[in-house]
């Protein structure tokens, strides 16, 4: 079986659809957009199905404050454990699940209201489909599991975590 696991590269990029869970409200929590886009790696064991992708993605979201409309950007690096089930050669489909790891590269005018923290740790929840040998569509949705944020001040301490949904589309290959 080793001898037949597969490794595949490409790219890989979409739309995150946030929601911010604060403890204040503060700011306004309404879903905001964004994107991401970055490489991406495969390891497949084909006659199991089972597999692990990682990617290494930059990903951009907005923020609303009584300051305006301010930019998050992280790299994320989701590292999923991976079942596909292939119909034929030529489409498939998977479910992925796995952690996420979330580094701080800058926030705006929205780091002088928060103390940004410079990591923070997911939970992704995904599926999707594989056309033609070398298209993935899927969909994610991921868990905040460390706070990404906090202010204090002198009447209160303010924390956040951040939900987001993701669709995306890679290529391979």
């Amino acid at each position: 079986i080793p001898a037949q696991a597969q490794i595949k590269f490409g790219v890989k990029g979409g739309l995150n659809v946030s929601k911010l869970h604060l403890s204040e409200e503060t700011f306004k929590s309404d879903n905001r957009t964004g994107f991401f886009i970055g490489p991406t790696a495969e390891f497949t064991l084909p006659l199991l199905g089972l597999g692990i992708d990682a990617s290494a993605m930059y990903n951009q979201f907005g923020v609303d404050s009584e300051e305006g409309t301010s930019t998050k950007k992280s790299i994320e690096i989701p590292i999923n454990l991976r079942w596909t089930v292939g119909f034929s050669s030529l489409i498939g489909a998977y479910v992925a699940v796995g952690p996420q790891f979330g580094f701080n590269v800058g926030s705006g005018h929205f780091t002088e209201s928060f103390d940004m923290k410079s990591c923070n740790t997911s939970f992704n929840v995904g599926a999707g489909v594989k056309l033609l040998g070398h298209l993935q569509a899927g969909v994610n949705y991921n868990f905040g599991l460390s706070k990404m944020a906090r202010s204090v001040d002198d009447q209160m301490t303010i924390e956040m975590k951040r939900n987001t949904w993701q669709i995306s589309l890679a290529y391979m290959f």
